[in-house]
């Protein structure tokens, strides 16, 4: 007895002789391609992108003895660039006092305000930073230090075309500038260390955070204090990790291949109603139900 590989065929075929094409299924299937077709291309774009998962880690990425670059840029309206300075102050005993390394000053206003873009980078200790007077050679006659922040940024910047939800620059474009002329400005920040793992694991290391804001009238022994605008800042001890992931190819490949087979049934079961409905209606119209 010869052995013939050929009854295995679960795919029987239908001679075309055995088959009735109909107008209706036509309309069907055609419907049915242009719906597969849809979600086929919906899903491939699905597949093309990445998603970004976050999640909390206790650990920091960045080594404790590594030092977080700060990035400011602000606007004083009404302070002359020949009295803006910046001093830095942490825990760890940093006293600085007229920061000038890497900064800009640019006149604004007519020569009347100025525009201070300044990097530094600051330990991983409770610290502040502020912008003031203190050391200027003369003193203004009077301090006024209503400003604008155009943008505050810890650590590394995130990549062009990577958006995320968090509170990377919170302070981008604050307008500080109808307070009281006399006030000092004072903002509490709660860092938060941030790590965006790209889906090759170049590792990026932005930080976030949040504020809140104070405006304060100060007086010392010889009465009202020259104002000044600080910066408090603590670091917290939670990580907020960014992962970009792609979708398996073999969840895509499961998905395309439940859209096919899902669609192509349906299709047939819906086909075939229409079919035995419109044969059961004909068949009374001619009288010949039984």
């Amino acid at each position: 007895m010869q052995f013939d590989i050929r009854r295995f065929d679960i795919y029987r075929k239908v001679p075309k002789d055995l088959t009735q094409p109909t107008l209706t299924g036509a309309c069907i299937s055609i419907c049915s391609v242009l719906f597969m077709l849809y979600l086929f291309l919906s899903e491939l774009a699905g597949f093309l992108q990445h998603e970004v998962v976050s999640e909390l880690i206790v650990d920091d990425p960045v080594k404790y003895s590594e030092k977080i670059p700060v990035f400011l840029n602000i606007t004083l309206m009404n302070t002359k660039c020949e009295f803006v300075g910046l001093d830095i102050q942490d825990d760890m005993g940093r006293h600085e006092v007229g920061f000038q390394d890497n900064t800009e000053k640019i006149p604004q206003n007519e020569d009347n305000g100025c525009r201070m873009e300044t990097h530094f980078l600051i330990n991983k200790v409770p610290g502040n930073f502020h912008v003031s007077t203190h050391a200027a050679k003369n003193q203004p006659a009077q301090g006024d230090m209503r400003h604008v922040v155009h943008k505050l940024r810890f650590g590394m910047d995130l990549e062009e075309g990577k958006t995320v939800r968090g509170s990377f620059n919170p302070m981008e474009s604050l307008d500080k500038t109808n307070g009281n002329a006399q006030a000092t400005h004072d903002y509490i920040i709660r860092v938060v260390p941030s790590v965006y793992v790209n889906k090759d694991n170049s590792k990026r290391f932005p930080y976030q955070y949040t504020y809140s804001y104070r405006e304060i009238i100060q007086y010392g022994h010889g009465g009202h204090m020259m104002p000044a605008i600080w910066f408090r800042y603590e670091m917290s001890p939670i990580t907020v990790q960014y992962t970009e992931r792609r979708q398996p190819f073999y969840h895509f490949l499961t998905t395309v291949c439940a859209i096919v087979g899902g669609t192509f049934t349906v299709a047939g079961i819906f086909d075939s109603c229409v079919f035995t409905a419109y044969e059961i209606i004909r068949k009374a119209e001619l009288g010949k139900l039984s």
